[in-house]
C-alpha cells in the first residue's frame, strides 16, 4: 500500500474533490435527463400504436432515434461529442464537459424506460377517465404519469446508478471525478489503495442512490 494515500493530506483533499466532482456530474446530469427524458418518454407513449394519439410514422422515427442513442457505447459517444461539448461548455475536459455526453447518452435510455412504465398503467382507468370527457392532456398527466410515477422514479434511480458508472468511465479522457483519480493514481501510478478508496466511494454512492430511490418509490406507491 502506498504511503501517499494514507499520509499525504494533499491527496486526501484530492480524493474529496474528486468525490465532489462525481456528485456534481451525477446531480446535473440526472436533472437534465429528468427534464428532457420524461417528456420524450411521454411523447413516445402518446404516439405509439396504443397511445392516446397514435402516429405510426412519427413513432417509428422517434423510436429509431432513441434506439440509436441507446446503442452507442458511452466511451465512443464521449469522443464523438467532443466538438459539440466544446461548443456547449467551452472545453472537453473536466466534470462540466462530462455532463454533456452523459446527458446525451442517458436521455434516450430513460425515455424508453418511461415509455415502458406508462405502458403498465391499467387501460381500464384510462377508458374510465375518457368516458368522463377528460382531455388528453389531463389523462396524460393526471392518470398516466400519476399511476406510473413509482415506475418512473424507479427508472430514474436505475438511470442515476448507471450514470455513476459512466462518470468513472469518463475519467479515461479527462472527465474528472473519482474515475480520473482512479486512473491517474490507482492505475498509472500503481497505487492500489487509491483504487480501493475510489471503488469504495463509488459503491457507497450507488448504495445511497438506490436506497433513496427505493424509499421514494415505497412512499408514493399506493397500489
Amino acid at each position: 500500500m502506498s504511503d501517499l494515500f494514507w499520509n499525504n493530506p494533499i491527496f486526501h483533499d484530492r480524493l474529496w474533490e474528486a468525490t465532489g466532482e462525481t456528485l456534481l456530474m451525477m446531480v446535473f446530469t440526472t436533472l437534465a435527463v429528468a427534464a428532457l427524458g420524461l417528456p420524450l418518454g411521454i411523447l413516445l407513449h402518446s404516439v405509439s400504436p396504443k397511445g392516446l394519439t397514435p402516429q405510426p410514422a412519427v413513432y417509428r422515427v422517434l423510436s429509431l432515434i432513441v434506439d440509436f442513442g441507446r446503442s452507442i457505447p458511452f466511451i465512443i459517444l464521449m469522443i464523438a461529442l467532443i466538438p459539440f461539448t466544446r461548443f456547449v461548455v467551452g472545453s472537453a475536459l473536466g466534470w462540466q464537459a462530462t455532463v454533456v455526453p452523459l446527458a446525451v447518452g442517458a436521455i434516450p435510455f430513460f425515455a424508453r424506460m418511461v415509455q415502458n412504465a406508462l405502458r403498465e398503467v391499467d387501460g381500464g382507468k384510462i377508458e374510465a377517465v375518457q368516458m368522463m370527457g377528460a382531455s388528453r392532456r389531463h389523462i396524460t398527466y393526471h392518470v398516466l404519469v400519476r399511476e406510473a410515477l413509482p415506475g418512473i422514479v424507479g427508472a430514474l434511480t436505475v438511470t442515476t446508478v448507471t450514470l455513476i458508472s459512466y462518470t468513472a468511465m469518463a475519467g479515461t479522457i479527462g472527465g474528472g471525478g473519482l474515475g480520473a483519480l482512479a486512473i491517474d493514481y490507482g492505475y498509472r501510478r500503481w497505487q492500489g489503495d487509491t483504487m480501493v478508496a475510489c471503488i469504495v466511494l463509488l459503491v457507497a454512492l450507488v448504495a445511497i442512490v438506490q436506497w433513496v430511490g427505493d424509499t421514494v418509490v415505497k412512499r408514493i406507491d399506493h397500489r
